[in-house]
């Protein structure tokens, strides 16, 4: 909250004084469940915002019929329960008022949990069970403690990949669910409570994949549905896990690092980070938070992001959604201007692609990740798309396959962050990075017409910033095979 009567969120700030906010017609979806999230009551500096917090919990009662409107989807109630229960919590307190509305919600979730969902709304819905039941006493508060207890250990096992990684592949959601199993731990150890089965060690897992699976920037990357803003940052969950007691894995020093489990891979070189999308787009039954980026890469170099995916700036269905899905977004190879998995509806995907020989190595000073998929097989002449990177101390080639038959149109995206300078020059373009001597100097395939054009970055919902891309062209016959070299200087 930004006034007692004004709330921010997603780029977005409104006067909430009205009755309507809750179901106003003209907010976004997400924007709505932002507002019945109650976050606020849990954000930094929140004490000082105590008296706006009574007045709007006090609102929120009064003018959300039970079971009626946008507040009562099992999601938001979800999260609203757990920060309810943390305000009262730290105040020591709560008035009766919104004690009897807490059990109210905990009753009515208990009985509309989001099964045919799954995934992060599931594990939500347990957290907020467990949350309650502990805090409440009671037969039916114990009632809900073991049945969110039973399927929180449940969705750990199926939801957290041996590698660590979140089984939806987001690195956004994996914080989120990395903060709900934090959660969990804690509230184990402030109520005496039996720890749930494989919590602890969930955890651990969860700690080094963030570890990995991040920029020197100490940001995620942008795979999948991922933006700034929505879940808490890494070094804040490192913090946390550290206060509870867990140890923080050591920094990243190999040049390869697989997530074999999720199927993303940490190649580092000098001054130079790469990651690198060798993952199948999501649980086969819940791609919903897939993007069509299979052998996407974002570069990092000398902590400056050079080469960058598109991100997020919106959900739903319109069509700004479907182009952030859409493989163009990202920087990786597109057919015939084809997705290389078939995105739709803003959360469904259908014919997708499979990822295919993945091999990762250190050869010759170099670290090296190579993989196929066959998300462009559907197209005449059935393509099969290889994608090569070599990363040295001094620059990066990647190589691009393309095997199958007949004549194709073939673009090469390699979007640049915002803050990238790029200069074509003949035969060659010249990237510039801020507040440093470093130059990268791009070498685009001999057979392309390479090209920068205008895009946008999408770092966090409800926020577009200008940016450029590289765009490398042709107009080939199968098999073709397609390098782009980057040499840098100055780090």
């Amino acid at each position: 909250m930004t006034g007692p009567a004004d709330a921010y969120f997603l780029n977005q700030k409104a006067d909430i004084s009205s009755p309507g906010i809750w179901e106003d017609p003209e907010k976004p979806k997400l924007w709505l469940y932002n507002l019945h999230y109650f976050d606020d009551l849990v954000a930094e500096h929140a004490d000082a915002r105590f008296d706006w917090h009574r007045v709007l919990t006090d609102r929120w009662i009064v003018e959300n019929k039970p079971g009626h409107g946008t507040g009562w989807e099992p999601y938001p109630t979800s999260l609203r329960i757990v920060n309810w229960v943390k305000w009262c919590l730290t105040q020591g307190q709560c008035d009766d008022g919104l004690l009897h509305s807490l059990a109210i919600q905990t009753r009515y979730l208990s009985k509309r949990l989001e099964y045919h969902i799954l995934g992060n709304h599931l594990l939500a819905n347990a957290k907020a069970l467990v949350f309650a039941g502990a805090f409440f006493d009671g037969k039916e508060a114990d009632a809900w403690l073991a049945k969110g207890g039973k399927i929180l250990a449940r969705e750990i096992e199926a939801q957290v990949l041996a590698d660590g990684g979140h089984f939806e592949l987001s690195p956004m959601y994996h914080l989120i669910v990395l903060e709900d199993l934090l959660d969990c731990y804690n509230l184990c150890q402030t109520y005496a409570l039996p720890l749930l089965l494989g919590l602890e060690a969930a955890i651990e897992r969860m700690l080094v994949w963030s570890r990995t699976l991040r920029h020197p920037d100490g940001e995620i990357p942008f795979f999948n549905d991922a933006a700034f803003g929505i879940a808490p940052r890494p070094a804040e969950l490192d913090a946390y896990a550290e206060r509870l007691g867990f140890r923080m894995p050591n920094e990243i020093a190999e040049p390869v690092v697989h997530l074999c489990a999720s199927g993303y891979a940490r190649l580092q070189a000098g001054e130079a980070v790469l990651l690198t999308d060798m993952a199948p787009v999501g649980p086969d039954y819940l791609p919903g938070h897939a993007h069509a980026d299979t052998l996407s890469f974002e570069l990092s170099l000398a902590g400056q992001r050079v080469v960058v995916n598109g991100g997020t700036s919106v959900y739903g269905t319109g069509p700004e959604r479907h182009r952030q899905r859409g493989t163009s977004a990202h920087s990786t190879l597109v057919m015939d201007d084809c997705d290389s998995s078939e995105v739709w509806g803003g959360f469904r995907v259908a014919r997708r692609a499979r990822i295919l020989n993945v091999m990762t190595a250190e050869t010759d000073g170099a670290a090296v990740a190579c993989a196929s998929h066959d998300g462009y097989r559907r197209l005449p002449g059935r393509p099969i798309h290889k994608r090569t990177w070599r990363l040295s101390p001094g620059g990066l080639e990647v190589e691009d396959e393309v095997r199958g038959n007949g004549r194709h149109k073939l673009e090469l995206m390699f979007h640049l962050h915002p803050d990238v300078d790029v200069h074509e020059e003949q035969g060659m373009m010249r990237l510039c990075l801020p507040g440093s001597d470093t130059v990268i100097k791009v070498l685009p395939p001999a057979e392309t017409q390479a090209s920068t054009i205008e895009s946008t970055w999408q770092p966090e919902f409800g926020l577009a910033i200008p940016s450029r891309s590289l765009r490398s062209s042709a107009i080939a016959n199968l098999p073709v095979r397609l390098v782009t070299r980057l040499h840098w200087q100055g780090v």
